[in-house]
């Protein structure tokens, strides 16, 4: 008997030492459960490498390419996502994105120890590499991306990726936290801008 295959998928990536356990992502997961069981939620444990993370995701597009998929992506996770809507040309919501996380990483080099996966690793020029081998320089495909800020993050500064994500639909709040404080206020419109 053939597995069938969800006719819609939300990909969800987390953000830096974080895990499919976020809040965020729980919200989501809660919320398809019992608006819109018809959408097949996804959020894997990213790997710590970056390369290995887009190794997961290309996977999964493999793995679903019959769906519809949609991506929602956190801080790391929105840096990935933006390359992911540029590459298969599909929609996606990033919440607080990381413009240039291989910017912001050069502050954490040496060894880390994954808070989630318990594994060592090394943030060191060849880490660096592969986070810059994922930038997208400039976005096509603009109508796809819906930008989620706020201005009070306290890891990113919001008005880089006001200029990043300036042609994009961009949604930017006062006050709130690098989290995105009152996230399940969106969840509904969410779905709606990627399906």
């Amino acid at each position: 008997m053939t597995e069938v295959k969800p006719t819609k998928v939300l990909l969800s990536l987390h953000g830096f030492h974080s895990s499919p356990a976020s809040l965020k992502a729980q919200q989501m997961r809660d919320y398809l459960l019992s608006k819109h069981p018809e959408i097949h939620f996804i959020c894997p444990q990213l790997p710590v490498m970056p390369a290995d993370m887009w190794s997961l995701i290309v996977s999964i597009f493999e793995q679903y390419k019959e769906s519809e998929i949609a991506v929602i992506g956190s801080s790391l996770g929105g840096f990935l996502a933006t390359n992911v809507a540029q590459q298969y040309a599909v929609k996606a919501v990033l919440i607080n994105p990381a413009v240039t996380p291989y910017v912001l990483l050069t502050d954490y080099q040496g060894m880390q120890t994954h808070p989630y996966l318990q594994q060592q690793y090394n943030i060191d020029q060849e880490y660096l590499r592969q986070l810059i081998a994922l930038n997208v320089e400039s976005i096509n495909n603009i109508d796809n991306l819906w930008v989620l800020l706020q201005k009070q993050d306290e890891v990113l500064d919001y008005r880089d990726a006001l200029k990043k994500y300036q042609a994009c639909k961009i949604t930017c709040e006062e006050g709130g936290d690098h989290s995105f404080i009152g996230f399940e206020r969106y969840l509904s419109k969410i779905i709606q801008f990627l399906y």
